[in-house]
């Protein structure tokens, strides 16, 4: 007789083996990537309309035609989306950390890219 009081079992008496072990969630990321990217889509349809070198997305512009739209799933990916068009050279932030002027980049860019909006 075998002795299988050192291996672990189910509850149907079977060893455990990787095809019936459950899944495990991914990890949480720092924001999701579809709210993100819908973030990501409202500036850079901003900037579309308004396509000029050096044009400034003011404090005004960013509350009237961005947050006042967010829904409450994209507030929290908002900042991140500001971040990566900023690392990513489309924009740049001047110093009080709300006003955005539009790259030669972000002109070239803005007009193909597509972040996957609504």
């Amino acid at each position: 007789m075998k002795d299988y009081s050192s291996k672990k079992f189910n509850k149907s008496n079977e060893p455990k083996t990787p095809h019936n072990k459950k899944r495990k969630a991914p990890p949480k990321s720092n924001g999701d990537m579809s709210y993100k990217n819908e973030v990501k889509a409202m500036f850079s349809n901003w900037f579309k309309n308004n396509n000029r070198v050096g044009y400034v997305m003011s404090k005004q512009d960013i509350v009237r035609n961005i947050l006042t739209k967010l829904t409450t799933k994209q507030e929290s990916s908002f900042q991140i989306a500001i971040d990566e068009l900023n690392a990513d050279g489309y924009i740049e932030v001047q110093d009080d950390g709300l006003t955005l002027v539009l790259t030669q980049k972000g002109v070239n860019d803005f007009k193909k890219m597509s972040f996957g909006s609504k």
